[in-house]
């Protein structure tokens, strides 16, 4: 039986996944073609605890790193539709690291950034899973005071993570590493001039990314699985974002052709520029344009 507090991650074939708090170690899938669920198998090591799961998110090799409120992790492979069991959060003097709620976000170089803490202790500790190994990395000033389902995390289209808890003091997160580049955006048609305050058509591949980008356990939402439109004046340096709407798909991992509008902003400045997409902090091959 699912309850509301579900976690769902979208996965390359547009079904959901779900991990379930109530029954064990059951896990399902929401297939739209046919508007039915049915089991995603068994997630080995239980990832519920008391009602409450940990984020999960789609890295670009297609598998799943599923966290637990426990301390558990499992990996679901969506190629094989298996599940195998991940490395537990370690335990230390404030007792088993999990995350029972809380934020998780996929890194431009492959790599999950987690936050995590010990039930009803403060005091948060951050990892990065590389695909095999939970590596600790610095924790942000307020880590002593908190725990994790303070924190939210959003993939920023530098690829940085911004990092906020409910505070005045938000942190950005920068990763180690890169993309590969069969992970970014494509642009395939592009206009070759633009006017400020006007709205245009863009088409390519990848444009929503191989991934949601942030998760959270089941109470916030930070997905990022959509186009950004970046121009960079090329006398100034100066960059401007335009508003992007009404995308023809937002599947992620999705080899088809997708489209999106972008308005351009009032104040973008004329000239020589060039034009980026970007999605989940990647940025596709620039193109260059003119701003009229």
């Amino acid at each position: 039986m699912l309850t509301n507090e579900e976690g769902w991650t979208l996965l390359p074939n547009k079904q959901l996944l779900t991990v379930d708090a109530r029954n064990g170690t059951n896990s399902e899938l929401y297939v739209p073609a046919s508007g039915k669920w049915q089991s995603a198998g068994s997630t080995i090591v239980q990832l519920s605890a008391e009602l409450e799961v940990g984020p999960a998110v789609l890295r670009p090799n297609g598998t799943v790193f599923a966290t637990g409120a426990g301390g558990h992790t499992a990996i679901y492979d969506t190629s094989t539709g298996a599940w195998i069991i991940g490395p537990d959060f370690p335990v230390v003097s404030a007792g088993q690291l999990a995350i029972a709620d809380g934020p998780a976000a996929l890194l431009t170089n492959g790599n999950v950034l987690c936050d995590t803490s010990a039930p009803g202790v403060l005091g948060t500790y951050f990892f990065e899973f590389d695909g095999t190994n939970l590596n600790q990395v610095p924790a942000p000033p307020n880590a002593p005071f908190e725990q994790a389902f303070y924190g939210r995390m959003l993939v920023l289209p530098t690829g940085q993570i911004l990092f906020t808890d409910g505070s005045s003091d938000a942190e950005v997160y920068t990763p180690a590493g890169t993309y590969r580049a069969h992970w970014a955006p494509r642009i395939q048609s592009a206009p070759s001039s633009v006017t400020p305050g006007r709205s245009y058509l863009i088409s390519g591949h990848l444009f929503n990314g191989l991934s949601q980008g942030a998760a959270y356990g089941d109470d916030a939402q930070s997905a990022t699985n959509y186009p950004l439109v970046r121009i960079t004046n090329l006398g100034t340096g100066h960059v401007f974002y335009s508003r992007t709407h009404d995308h023809s798909s937002m599947a992620v991992a999705f080899g088809g052709r997708v489209s999106t509008h972008f308005d351009v902003p009032l104040d973008q400045e004329t000239g020589p520029s060039s034009l980026v997409v970007v999605t989940n902090g990647i940025p596709s091959d620039p193109i260059a344009i003119n701003v009229e």
